[in-house]
């Protein structure tokens, strides 16, 4: 949006005199009829279909209401273990004042944004253009006809709230007088920003074909070196503000790892350094295993608290293929933990994964995972208090809040056995029992909600995640559950047509398809017919990749749609290029049609596979770095093309 444009519409709504009353404290405990969330499947969606705002999901049905009612829309998006979603539910939409007036004034409409990517992608481009932010949960207003004019993320509930002056009542009742005295204006700035987005989002036609070389290649290595932190690993840091947060970012470590494979000294040294950060920090769960979504600080000492199959699911495989890489234990043992924890409480009754675990329960964020010293002192003798202080440093001052432990490595784990006068075998023998007697007592505690819903494109990550570790590390039983995980959804999670749905829970399969089931899906029978050899899963994988080509293929520019040609289409059809915390589905598309070539000596998918890549010509011209996962497949094809010359 211009930004005259946009001033003028915050100016507008910032000067309306607020539409409020006195504030009545929300009562959370209170049982209010169904909404019309009732009948979803979404965990995220049900949370929601008691509270006293009149939700629904997005569907024609609410769209026409809002066109015959002439009332905005208020779209809430988030999804089940997103804190502030979380709070921003406690506060305002429990509260019978807010809902009143929402009910009133506006069509209400809640999604999940892992069941609807692409609704939330067209949303926040959105918000992101009105206010060079974003973020969940995310508030949009729209015009009748889903044209957004206005947002933000999270509000407070009252002016005050939070030392945040002006509070989401006050915003809900500027944002309806300003519909009812100046609807006109909101409906052009619906305009304006819709055709901005729609101008963010259309794919670009470029007039040179990128050159895929070693040239290309170096300039991502040099762009990811420049956000590295050479001292704890990771990217995007800032040494001056060291409590910002840090991402795993597994797109760019996959990137290290395959040119680390191809002989690159640099990429091994970023990638191992940050994995040994990664290992040793309160981001792993040292006691249950697997890790957590990032850390809030530069050091990777302290997590938000929440787990993303996603996550774990690509740094099985990481830590895998760098054990394999390196020789290092540490890394096999990351491996093992975390496939251990994903089929130990993240799999369901049929092999399928579930989506993610809360960071909180019973109101607190971190509570299942944090230690009290009376706690420890409680459960542990004398001498594996003093195993875990040396170890895990869960003694002495808090790390978490000043009153808490949250576990971290205090020395590098090889340097352990000698620190402590062991042995490596006594070490472990002595850590496991530790474990075993700290993960024993946590598991009494009041556990923080699953999300139980299977999304196809995680369940791909996932068995691609446990496939690999099976083969690398000799593990059968990994094998089978990525087995039994790839034959449930290609039994289940189909249309009677054939073609994939999205999300699968308590026994219905649902949403069609976007090009990120596809692909994930994919990569994960074809990581399975490589650990196994067995034709079945290259067939399907070829057949599901040629369904792909048909319904999201751009046969003009190269790459795939986000949706399907027959797709609902929510503003503009769009691609998304970039490798954000899960892989785009352009870049791993990519990786699987080079794989399919070979394996099937096609040159036409070879070239099909080129052309994905050149698609993101755009992207990768301006900053290669934001697409890692697509640079391991130009990785690939500069590699084979080069072998293929000599």
């Amino acid at each position: 949006m211009p930004v005259s444009l946009r001033a003028a519409l915050l100016l507008l709504l910032l000067t309306l005199v607020a539409c409020q009353s006195s504030a009545e404290e929300p009562d959370a405990d209170k049982q209010h009829p169904a909404n019309h969330l009732a009948d979803e499947t979404s965990p995220y969606l049900l949370a929601h279909a008691h509270n006293p705002v009149d939700w629904r999901p997005w569907g024609e049905e609410a769209l026409a209401l809002a066109k015959q009612e002439n009332k905005p829309i208020f779209l809430s998006i988030g999804y089940s273990s997103c804190h502030w979603c979380h709070v921003m539910e406690h506060e305002s939409f429990t509260d019978d004042e807010i809902a009143k007036y929402l009910n009133e004034h506006f069509i209400c409409i809640k999604v999940d944004r892992e069941e609807r990517p692409d609704i939330d992608h067209v949303y926040m481009t959105a918000v992101q253009i009105m206010t060079r932010g974003g973020g969940w949960p995310l508030s949009v207003f729209l015009t009748p006809e889903g044209k957004p004019f206005y947002g933000g993320t999270y509000w407070p509930a009252r002016d005050g709230d939070r030392n945040v002056q002006v509070g989401f009542l006050t915003v809900i009742g500027r944002i309806a007088q300003f519909w009812e005295e100046k609807e006109a204006d909101l409906r052009k700035s619906g305009d304006g920003l819709s055709n901005l987005v729609k101008e963010a989002l259309r794919p670009r036609v470029t007039l040179q074909p990128l050159t895929l070389d070693e040239k290309l290649l170096a300039t991502t290595d040099a762009a990811i070196a420049e956000t590295f932190d050479a001292e704890h690993g990771g990217f995007n840091f800032s040494a001056d503000d060291p409590n910002q947060p840090k991402f795993p970012e597994p797109a760019t470590l996959q990137y290290l790892l395959a040119r680390a494979q191809a002989g690159s000294a640099e990429a091994q040294k970023m990638l191992t350094i940050t994995l040994d950060g990664i290992a040793a920090g309160g981001i792993r769960d040292h006691i249950g295993g697997g890790l957590h979504r990032y850390s809030v600080d530069r050091f990777w000492r302290i997590p938000h608290f929440e787990k993303m199959l996603y996550d774990n699911a690509q740094l099985a495989s990481l830590y895998a293929e760098a054990h394999q890489l390196t020789g290092n234990p540490q890394y096999r043992r990351v491996a093992e933990e975390t496939c251990d924890f994903v089929l130990r409480e993240m799999t369901g009754p049929d092999g399928q994964f579930y989506s993610a675990i809360d960071a909180d329960s019973e109101g607190e964020e971190g509570k299942y995972y944090r230690w009290s010293q009376a706690e420890l002192t409680a459960l542990l003798s004398p001498a594996q208090l003093k195993l875990a202080k040396s170890v895990y440093g869960l003694s002495g001052s808090p790390n978490f809040e000043e009153v808490y432990f949250v576990p971290e490595l205090q020395a590098p784990i090889a340097d352990l056995p000698q620190n402590l006068k062991l042995d490596e075998a006594q070490l472990q023998t002595q850590l496991q029992t530790l474990r075993e007697t700290l993960l024993a007592a946590r598991a009494k505690r009041v556990p923080p909600a699953i999300d139980t819903k299977a999304l196809t494109a995680w369940n791909g990550l996932m068995i691609a995640g446990l496939a690999d570790a099976g083969r690398i590390l000799q593990r059968q039983d990994y094998l089978d559950a990525a087995a039994r995980s790839a034959n449930f959804l290609l039994a289940n999670v189909t249309a009677p047509d054939g073609r994939l749905l999205r999300s699968f829970k308590d026994g219905q399969a649902k949403i069609t398809a976007y090009v990120d089931d596809y692909a994930m899906l994919v990569d994960g029978l074809i990581a399975l017919h490589e650990a196994t050899g067995e034709q079945k899963w290259l067939d399907a994988a070829g057949r599901l990749t040629q369904q792909q080509i048909e319904l999201f293929g751009d046969q003009r520019l190269g790459g795939f749609y986000f949706t399907a040609a027959d797709a609902e289409e929510v503003i503009v059809r769009g691609k998304i290029p970039t490798d954000n915390a899960i892989p785009a589905g352009n870049s791993v598309s990519a990786g699987n049609l080079l794989y399919l070539a070979e394996q099937r000596n096609d040159a036409a998918l070879r070239e099909q596979a080129i052309a994905t890549v050149r698609s993101g010509q755009s992207l990768l011209e301006l900053a290669p770095a934001a697409a890692p996962r697509l640079m391991v497949a130009v990785e690939q094809i500069v590699n084979t093309g080069e072998k293929a010359e000599k």
